[in-house]
Parts: structure tokens; C-alpha cells; sequence
């Protein structure tokens, strides 16, 4: 009789065919593996390819995805008869298949290497009138094989050689801030701007939304400046008609007349920018008026800032932007 360790040695042993990925193909494999949430599917086919094409066995890929062994040999051997075109969902019964492996093949080639001529990015008309494929096909295309042209991720890395340094201490001040000190988060929105509609607005009524026309006048800006005390909520807040340093040191003295005496005082705030002068207006003050009355308000029940990242968590994950920046390609 043979025994359960004997089919398992026999299932193990089982030879598998090689997947022989190129270098081209590899790096299409290793794109779609960092796949959106929207895409996500196909990105777990990639990594099934990938790490098949290590060497590695199929139980072993599969226990290091956490899937099945038979979803690992099912897209392993698509892949291997039909390669990145094997990866797409099976079509559906109905009517041939009209777009070719080759316009696929265009269509992601252009994506990911080329822009658009007077655009920023491609869109599914400009690739349409690019390939001669339907806006359908291109969404179509696009959507299965994870592509977003239209979104751009911004980042920006510090130059400074004391950044892991700084960001351990403002994390610290907000995790366990000193005892009988005050931590104040300081900003300001500059350029705040005044708009008065050419028309009065029409009010909201049953089943009729408020109206406002479409075209405005700009009645000059003003800059906001505030201090959130972390520990109990409460915004401490002025408006200035100037963008200055003169207009900042003011704030500081408006701060420094708001706080209680006898504690130590821990300023967390960016470097300042000094702007130009603006004009009086009437919509201006109301503008400052409103955005003060806003904050005078919240100041009634003021809720209390609770920072829950630590800095580890913070520089992990700049760690990681940085990598996938550098693996990019770019």
C-alpha cells in the first residue's frame, strides 16, 4: 500500500515546465506586481509569474502568497502558453476576440515610454486616436493591466542632514510632550482670496439647490495665521492684510499674550514666506471676518490633537517612497 508521505513525495517531485520570462517581459511582470488597489488581481498574477520564474516550486510560491497551489499552476501555465496576453481575464462567450496581441502590446508600449505630443499625460481619446482602437478598448486595456496615466504622485525629500534627527523630536513632542510645557502646531494660509459673485446668490429651496452665477470678482487676499495647541484643541488665530515678517512676529505676540505664564513654549511651524502688500476691500474683512468667526467657534468645544504615528513609522515609510522611486526605473 502506498502512503500519504508517497503520493506527497510524487505531487513534490513532479517535474514542471520551464516559464524561460525574458528580461523585457520580467520588467512588465515586476510593473504590474506594484499594481493599485484597482488592479490588484492581475498584480498577484505577476507575482505568481515572478516567482515561479525563480526556480522556486509552485507550493513554495504558493505558501509564500497565500493561495492555493492550483491558482499558482493555473496562471503559471497560462503565462507559459500564452505569456502577458495569458495573464487577462478569460473573454467571455460572444463574439471573437477583434483587438490583436500587437495593438495590446502598442497600446501599454505607449503609455510607459512615450507622452503625448502638447499634453501632460495620455488619455483614453489621445491613445484612441494614437492606436486606432476604440476610448472602450483603451479603458479596457488600461484597466487590466493596472496603467492611471492621469495620476502623478508628488513627493519632495529634505536636503537636511538633521531630518531623521528633527523628525524624532517633533514626534516626540507630540507623543509625550514635557511636563508643564505647551506644544503649539503653527501655520498660515497666505493668499486667502476674497470673492464676491457678480450676482446675488439665489437660496436653496424644496427641491431646488442654491444658484450662484459663475463669473466673480476678486476683491484682494488675506493671510491667516494660526497656533493649534496639541494638548486641548483650542486655535489661537489672527488675520493680516500684510504677508510679512513684521505681520509674523506680530502673531507671535498675539501668542505669547494668549498663553498662561510658567510654562515652556514649543513651537512646531516651517520656514516663513513673506509676501507682498494687497489692497482694502470690503469682501476682504468679510472674508477675515469670517474665517475669525470660524475659529472662534470651533474654539467653544475644542477637540484635542492625538498624533498616533511614531517616528519609526513616519521614516519607514519615506524609506519606501524612496525605494520605489529608485526601482522605478527613472
Amino acid at each position: 500500500m502506498i502512503g500519504p508521505d508517497a503520493y506527497l513525495g510524487m505531487a513534490i517531485g513532479r517535474p514542471t515546465k520551464p516559464l524561460n520570462v525574458t528580461p523585457e517581459e520580467k520588467e512588465k511582470l515586476s510593473m504590474l506586481a506594484r499594481g493599485p488597489k484597482s488592479a490588484q488581481a492581475m498584480a498577484m498574477r505577476a507575482r505568481i509569474v515572478l516567482g515561479c520564474s525563480e526556480g522556486v516550486r509552485n507550493g513554495e510560491v504558493a505558501k509564500r502568497l497565500r493561495i492555493t497551489g492550483a491558482t499558482v499552476c493555473k496562471w503559471r501555465e497560462r503565462f507559459r502558453a500564452d505569456r502577458l496576453e495569458g495573464l487577462l481575464d478569460e473573454p467571455r462567450p460572444g463574439a471573437p476576440r477583434s483587438i490583436t496581441d500587437a495593438q495590446v502590446e502598442e497600446v501599454i508600449t505607449k503609455t510607459l515610454e512615450s507622452m503625448p505630443a502638447n499634453s501632460t499625460h495620455w488619455s483614453t481619446r489621445l491613445m484612441a486616436q494614437k492606436t486606432g482602437l476604440s476610448q472602450t478598448a483603451v479603458v479596457r486595456i488600461w484597466r487590466a493591466f493596472g496603467l492611471q496615466p492621469h495620476r502623478v504622485e508628488n513627493f519632495k525629500f529634505s536636503k537636511d542632514p538633521q531630518f531623521v534627527e528633527k523628525v524624532r523630536d517633533i514626534v516626540g513632542l507630540y507623543l509625550d510632550p514635557p511636563d508643564h510645557a505647551i506644544v503649539l502646531c503653527v501655520d498660515e494660509k497666505s493668499q486667502v482670496q476674497a470673492l464676491n459673485r457678480i450676482q446675488p446668490i439665489l437660496p436653496l429651496a424644496p427641491g431646488v439647490p442654491a444658484r450662484q452665477s459663475h463669473d466673480y470678482e476678486r476683491h484682494g487676499v488675506r493671510s491667516l495665521f494660526a497656533a493649534l495647541d496639541v494638548a486641548s484643541g483650542v486655535t489661537i488665530s489672527n488675520c493680516y492684510r500684510r504677508h510679512r515678517h513684521q505681520e509674523f512676529l506680530r502673531f507671535l505676540n498675539d501668542i505669547d499674550a494668549n498663553l498662561p505664564r510658567g510654562f515652556e513654549v514649543y513651537l512646531v511651524m516651517d520656514n516663513y514666506g513673506t509676501m507682498r502688500a494687497t489692497r482694502k476691500h470690503t469682501a476682504v474683512r468679510a472674508l477675515e471676518k469670517a474665517m475669525l468667526d470660524y475659529l472662534d467657534q470651533r474654539n467653544k468645544d475644542p477637540k484635542p490633537f492625538v498624533w498616533t504615528a511614531d517616528a519609526d513609522l513616519i521614516l519607514g515609510k519615506v524609506e519606501r517612497f524612496s525605494k520605489r522611486i529608485s526601482d522605478s526605473g527613472h
